[in-house]
Order: C-alpha cells, then structure tokens, then sequence
C-alpha cells in the first residue's frame, strides 16, 4: 500500500500535538507493509528512515521557517538571499501547487491529508489523480474557536474536504460527533480512529529536574498544578484560572505552572493578577525537550480543562511521566483513559474539590498514577495503525 500523507508539521519542527501523532501512527503503518511519502510546507531535516518526507516549496526557495503566528504563518527566504513572509492561506496556495506536480509524477495508491490545513491539497490531488482521499480529523474550528463562531473560511475549507473524501477519521467518538452535527457529516462515512502514544519515546527521567525552584518548593511541602500547551480559548484556560483561585484558598501552598504559548497569554496574566494569584502561578514560554518533559515530571498533577478538545495527547505524556490527570468531560481521551479525574469544563466548583484533594492528600494522587500507568502500557499504535489499514484497502478496493 503506498500512501501520499499530506501534513503540516513533523518533530522536531512541531508546534503542538498534531506532528507527534503524525509520527507515531507513520512510525507503526510503517511496520505494516505501508510505503508512505510525507508532504511537509517547509524544508527540515527530520532524520526519519521509515518513510519518506518532502517539501512541498517553491524551487528558488532555500528555506521555509515556521513563524508560529496566526495558525503558521512563514518565512521563506529565498536562494537569493531575500525574504518573503507568507500568510496561513498563501501558504495553502504554495503547497498545494507543490501537491499538484507530485500528484502527476507520484505513484500511490491513496491520499491521506490530516487537518483543514492540508484538505485543499488533497482535494485537488484527488481530482488529478483519481485516487481515493481520507481527511483525518485531529482538530475543527470549532473545537479551536471553543464552541462558538470560528474562522467561516477555515470551517468551509473543512466542510468541503470532509464532504469530497471518500472517508473521514476522526480521532475520537467524541469528535465524530462534532463533525456530524456541526459539519453535517453522515456518520456511515467517519471511521473513529483513537490516537495512541509511543511508549518508547518516553524514557525514564535522567538528571536533575531543570525547575529547580519548584522541585525545591515540593520538598517544603508546596504541590504543583500544571497545563503544558497551547494558551487559546479552545483549552478554557479563564476556568482553570478561576478554580485555582478556590484551591489557594483552601490550600495555600499551591502552584499553578503553565508552560506554552498562545493568543490568551496577556490575558492570563492579567487575570492571575486580578484574582490575586500573582505568587502562586507561574508562566514558561513554549519549550521542548527536557525543559517540556521536566515540566510534566515536577507537577503532582497535570489539569486539560478544554472547551473542546477531540482527543488530547498530553494527559498522556504526563502520565508517562509520572503525573496523573485532570481532564474535561468534553475531551476525546477519556474514551481510552479511565483512571483520571473528569469534570465539564464549565464546573468551576467540581475543579476546586478534584484539584483540592489531590493537592491535599499525596495518597490519592499516587494511586490515581499507578492506576493509569497501568492503563498506558497497554497503549500502541498497533491497533490504530491496523484500522487506517483497513480503511485504506476499503476505499482502494471499492474503486477497483
């Protein structure tokens, strides 16, 4: 089976969740006797072996930067030496020419385009081509705009793709619900496919913990409350700000750590401030590596309280890393995590007695981990990928 992937982002050149599900599932499909060429809007070394990842970028282009601004915007600097900033939708335009020449020259054997990023692409793929097109849906405008009225050209953008697809995968029931009632989508055309996680790229923790001010803090009885990602409306982020409020309340000697980036920064600070809560929530900036991994492992436990959120792989990595979990109601990953804590995002008062008691009693924090640890080493791809399989042989078959 050969597939023509269209994506946005690969690590290490990810700016969120949706690059290191992408590698993962590539990562297992790979195993399962699917060639695959990765189509990426910019140009990177990404040192992966088992598949192959190309640009799709305009010849005189010597490099494509990522600017993280307004969805993706980029910065193309050319072989010339002059630079060129390029909006989310132009960019739309220059990949999918890029798409429209390895359409005719590729041999494959279906198109597999994650997220409205990538649909305009594999539509007009699908049109040169004639091969079958599966949309994968990670995220919709109105998970991001959190449930209210999002960008209208960016929700058209995903109505057309996941109407013109042959199939959609959705990576949650939770999700394939949202597309059917906001989209309109027949339900006999959505396959739910669950993320999963790459239990090997989680090694166990070396060295000392790079926030040494927190590990320090715990060891004087402080806990530490954390949300690691994207600072944006879609997370509900003024809630958890808000139940904080109650926690200190009850228990001074608690942290909140936020460690990411986003539109609703300024934001968040000025409402820390205003709810008094200067001295007890700290903001990082974005990170990667040990600075991120560290973040999860300091924490007692990691708070998602999204508006909407169609899976969520996070919760994951912190119970990779030691920490359990609080997660919405309205989240995509309480479907394959049992053992974690859940409220609607809305229910400030059940955030405060959830966060207090853990916060209050180390016992239930460590039996919540131990009980979803054991949970997420029974986690893989293999299933997953064995799905996408599946759905990939039915939509060539029924062409045949």
């Amino acid at each position: 089976m050969k597939v023509l992937m269209l994506g946005w982002e690969l690590p290490p050149h990810n700016s969120g969740g949706l690059g290191v599900a992408c590698y993962q599932m590539c990562k297992e499909l790979a195993t399962q006797s699917v060639s695959i060429e990765f189509i990426v809007p910019y140009t990177a070394k990404h040192n992966i072996d088992f598949m192959k990842v190309t640009a799709a970028t305009p010849q005189d282009v010597k490099d494509v930067i990522k600017s993280g601004i307004a969805y993706d915007s980029f910065k193309f600097i050319h072989d010339d030496g002059s630079e060129e900033w390029v909006s989310i939708f132009d960019q739309h335009r220059i990949y999918e020419r890029g798409i429209e020449s390895i359409s005719r020259l590729g041999d494959f054997d279906i198109i597999h385009a994650h997220d409205w990023l990538t649909f305009r692409a594999g539509m007009r793929a699908k049109e040169l081509s004639g091969k079958p097109l599966i949309v994968h849906v990670h995220a919709t405008e109105y998970d991001r705009s959190g449930g209210n009225a999002g960008n209208p050209l960016v929700e058209e953008i995903e109505y057309m793709g996941m109407m013109l697809a042959d199939r959609v995968i959705t990576v949650s029931e939770y999700t394939k619900q949202v597309v059917m009632k906001h989209y309109r989508i027949p339900g006999d055309k959505i396959e739910v496919v669950h993320n999963s996680i790459d239990i090997g790229s989680y090694p166990e923790q070396s060295g000392d913990n790079l926030y040494t001010y927190l590990d320090v803090m715990r060891q004087s009885g402080w806990r530490v409350i954390s949300y690691i990602g994207r600072l944006s409306v879609q997370k509900g982020l003024t809630n958890l700000l808000q139940a904080m409020r109650g926690v200190v309340d009850r228990a001074p000697k608690t942290l909140l750590l936020f460690i990411g980036s986003g539109e609703q920064y300024e934001e968040l600070v000025n409402m820390a401030a205003d709810l008094g809560l200067a001295a007890n929530v700290l903001f990082v900036d974005f990170q990667r590596g040990k600075a991120l991994t560290d973040g999860f492992a300091v924490s007692d436990l990691f708070v998602m309280p999204s508006v909407s959120e169609p899976f969520g792989i996070a919760p994951l990595e912190a119970i990779a890393l030691g920490t359990p979990t609080l997660v919405s109601k309205q989240s995509g990953v309480t479907e394959v995590v049992r053992n974690c804590l859940t409220t609607d995002f809305w229910d400030i008062d059940k955030m405060v007695d959830d966060i207090s008691s853990v916060v209050m009693h180390d016992e239930l924090r460590d039996e919540l981990h131990k009980q979803s640890y054991a949970e997420f080493c029974r986690m893989n791809w293999a299933t997953s990928a064995q799905k996408l399989r599946t759905v990939y042989e039915n939509a060539v078959g029924a062409l045949v």
